[in-house]
């Protein structure tokens, strides 16, 4: 499995790109980042830590309900370049231990200095985490100042070192080595393409490496401890940002699945059995910024919430027995709930579990606010739109009022006065279905020698290549229908779970009409990017449409142009490059 493997160290960067052109054109990056830190810091970095963007071909808003999702990396990605700090010409005393000074190629990027605090728990203020060490030593638990109400570029980088400190540096013996860090990177901030959580793993990746910590860090737990470094700046994901951007290879997606445990399956995009048949993923940005963490309380946030509360309620309405983990301090999820219903030892396979989720959304009507108003008894208003109140929500709960904000609020800011709980639902089981539906097609169409990318490498671990092909219009009807998902899939999260904004609306209409075989917003939504399934051999006028049609990108050419519509294919994903001399 993927998630099993240690995370890769390069020396050379022809073992990461085996294509000629795509090393040279990455090696001019991690060159012109190597002779940047050093002329401003007077040494060459020691490692440069990679990691990628993501886009999601579908299953969007499902992770932290821990349905799988099918993303792929994207050659876009964040670079850190870094080295331990010493006296020189430009750093001329000594820092302190763990201290950091982080600059940006960016200009509007300002350089910062910080120094994580150490506390040092004594046996009276952890009596219990102390009794299980040895008395001559002391935990250790370091701070760094990040303000979620005004996040800067740097609060992701202490994002990531967070996690690194309070996982390896916990005992009074060893301590972090001051360190200069570069950072660089073309994924588009606010696009919906992950800059955010590329960064955090790029700044996880970077301070594990300079401290030497690397050695037995396996892919699987270094996406966990991304997921948890991320909520440092207050957002609550739920794994298939870092997962996808850890865990990818070349010219494939990733079916991954967060229940019962984190699992990745590589699933091969199918192949062209002739050049210029396939297709390929085209990304637009909308130009809306979809920043997650400012609008968190009423979007991003709020929908963890609604659908958290809707788990708990929807297995109340069913009369589920859910396994005592989820049912105290700890919220169940929908997708623990659907195990519940199906009544299977986990894992569940996944034709079960689409059987599962098909006869279970003829049951969430339980959830409509109607019903749940019927209850308590308020009749009189039908306006399913409206959403149901905090005190009807709470009611619904079965949990007294301390102990639903205990579980469901203390931990996470929200603002609203209405919830969704029924139209949240719907749309997470559906696109969850949804989900299957791509990768069995995927899964068939690779058996057939389809191609969606214009590659001829890739190979599914789950599916073995054939000698058997099909014809053009076999081809075409599968990417007809891989198409038609993600229409449904952007349908959904416009209506149903209100993500999107009137520009992706627009910009995914107008790639149907130019050509698309689906399109559909990729990322937390709000704005940011769209994803499309385009024919190969259309991709140049495809593009020419969409800009002489999309408002925003009227105007645009050359660079400008490339930076916000750009075809791309599953990358490598996440690494550390070692410079030697």
């Amino acid at each position: 499995m993927a998630a099993d493997l240690p995370v890769p160290v390069y020396t050379s960067l022809s073992d990461v790109y085996p294509d000629l052109l795509l090393a040279a054109k990455h090696g001019a990056r991690f060159n012109d980042l190597a002779s940047e830190f050093e002329s401003r810091f007077g040494s060459q970095p020691a490692y440069i830590a990679r990691a990628p963007g993501r886009v999601n071909l579908i299953g969007e808003h499902i992770d932290y309900a821990l349905f799988g999702v099918f993303p792929a990396a994207i050659e876009q990605d964040i670079l850190i370049a870094c080295g331990p700090r010493s006296s020189s010409p430009t750093t001329p005393e000594p820092s302190s231990p763990g201290t950091v000074t982080a600059q940006n190629t960016f200009p509007k990027y300002t350089p910062q200095t910080f120094t994580p605090m150490l506390r040092v728990v004594s046996q009276a203020q952890d009596q219990a985490q102390d009794e299980m060490l040895d008395k001559d030593v002391r935990v250790q638990d370091w701070h760094l100042d990040i303000d979620k109400s005004q996040l800067r570029w740097e609060s992701y980088v202490k994002a990531g070192y967070y996690g690194v400190l309070n996982r390896f540096f916990t005992s009074s013996d060893e301590y972090p080595v001051p360190v200069n860090i570069l950072v660089s990177g073309n994924v588009p901030a606010g696009s919906g393409l992950s800059s955010s959580a590329a960064m955090v793993v790029a700044s996880t990746l970077a301070f594990l490496a300079v401290n030497h910590k690397l050695d037995g860090v396996k892919k699987g737990a270094l996406v966990q401890m991304a997921v948890e470094n991320e909520k440092r700046v207050g957002v609550n994901s739920g794994g298939m940002d870092q997962a996808a951007s850890i865990l990818s290879t070349p010219n494939s997606a990733l079916y991954i699945t967060f229940y019962p445990s984190l699992s990745a399956e590589l699933v091969s995009l199918p192949q062209a059995t002739k050049a210029g048949e396939g297709v390929v993923l085209v990304c637009a940005n909308s130009l809306v910024v979809s920043d997650k963490v400012v609008g968190a309380k009423t979007r991003y946030n709020l929908r963890v919430v609604e659908t958290l509360v809707a788990a708990r309620v929807l297995s109340r309405k069913l009369n589920l027995t859910l396994p005592p983990s989820s049912t105290s301090n700890k919220p169940p999820t929908l997708r623990e709930v659907l195990s519940a219903y199906i009544g299977r030892p986990e894992p569940i396979a996944a034709d079960a579990l689409k059987e599962g989720l098909e006869r279970i959304l003829a049951e969430i009507h339980v959830l409509k606010a109607s019903a749940l108003r019927g209850e308590i008894g308020i009749v009189g208003n039908e306006d399913e739109d409206e959403g149901v109140t905090m005190e009807e929500m709470i009611s619904a709960s079965g949990l007294g009022e301390d102990e639903f904000k205990r579980i469901y609020l203390s931990w996470v800011d929200v603002e609203a006065t209405r919830f969704q709980l029924y139209k949240r639902t719907k749309h997470i089981l559906t696109e969850a279905l949804r989900v299957l539906q791509f990768r069995e097609l995927c899964l068939a169409s690779t058996t057939h020698s389809i191609s969606i990318l214009p590659t001829t490498t890739s190979t599914s671990s789950s599916s073995p290549p054939s000698s058997s092909t099909s014809s053009s219009s076999t081809s075409t009807e599968a990417f007809k229908a891989l198409g038609a998902l993600m229409n449904a899939s952007h349908d959904s999260c416009s209506r149903l779970y209100e993500c999107s904004c009137p520009e992706l609306d627009e910009l995914t209409q107008i790639a149907r009409e130019s050509g698309a075989y689906g399109s559909r917003l990729t990322g937390a939504g709000w704005g940011g990017c769209s994803v499309s399934l385009v024919p190969e051999s259309q991709v140049d006028t495809f593009i020419a449409k969409v800009r002489s049609r999309y408002p925003k990108f009227r105007g645009l050419e050359g660079d400008a142009l490339n930076e916000v519509i750009f075809a791309t294919k599953p990358g490598v994903g996440a690494f550390v490059f070692e410079l030697t001399d």
